[in-house]
């Protein structure tokens, strides 16, 4: 059975702080663009959602450019600040989690939609998923098995119609890095986003 059929109407969702972390388990770099042009030839691109706290007090947030470009570049981008808090051992943490705005993104849409994608390996999500089955949409749920530990938790992977594995992804998807003899500043996609520890 194909993952993807030509005349489905199709929406992504991506949990940014979610796929941030597999894709740096694996070691690569997504190119949003391509990700786009990628899923486009699938079925009718609907729309996709880009999802991510940032913490608002900063001068300069290393996610703000990335945030932009896909704004400007055919994603819906949804943010919201992210809290800022000193754990138990003294160390600054951030959390900011998106997966309300997710879910409530994806309910809201269902009835319009043959086909969700969602790039989140979060066992959270299994409710959610099985609610949006119930409404007569197929789900993928785009993770990673091959990093240490998997990504994906084992009930969302089971819920899913399908499981895309990531890596297999990165053919179509990975930015390319082009040789350079001296360290360069870091892009946006390589700065930890929030919902991870600074």
């Amino acid at each position: 059975m194909p993952i993807f059929y030509p005349q489905e109407r199709t929406a992504l969702f991506i949990d940014g702080a979610n796929l941030y972390s597999s894709t740096k388990a694996l070691g690569f770099d997504i190119d949003f663009r391509k990700l786009l042009e990628h899923f486009a030839k699938q079925g009718q691109l609907v729309r996709a959602f880009y999802y991510t706290a940032l913490l608002e007090d900063q001068e300069y947030s290393p996610l703000r450019p990335l945030v932009d470009w896909l704004d400007y570049n055919g994603y819906a981008v949804v943010t919201k600040p992210a809290k800022e808090y000193t754990d138990a051992m003294g160390r600054r943490k951030v959390r900011g989690n998106m997966d309300i705005e997710i879910a409530i993104d994806m309910m809201e849409l269902a009835e319009r939609l043959d086909h969700v994608v969602l790039f989140s390996g979060d066992g959270d999500f299994r409710c959610l998923v099985e609610a949006i089955q119930r409404r007569g949409v197929r789900v993928s749920v785009v993770s990673t098995m091959r990093s240490s530990p998997p990504m994906i938790a084992d009930e969302l992977r089971r819920q899913a119609d399908t499981f895309i594995e990531l890596q297999d992804l990165a053919t179509s998807i990975a930015r390319a890095h082009a040789p350079h003899p001296h360290p360069v500043h870091a892009r946006p996609a390589e700065v930890a986003p929030a919902g991870r520890t600074l």
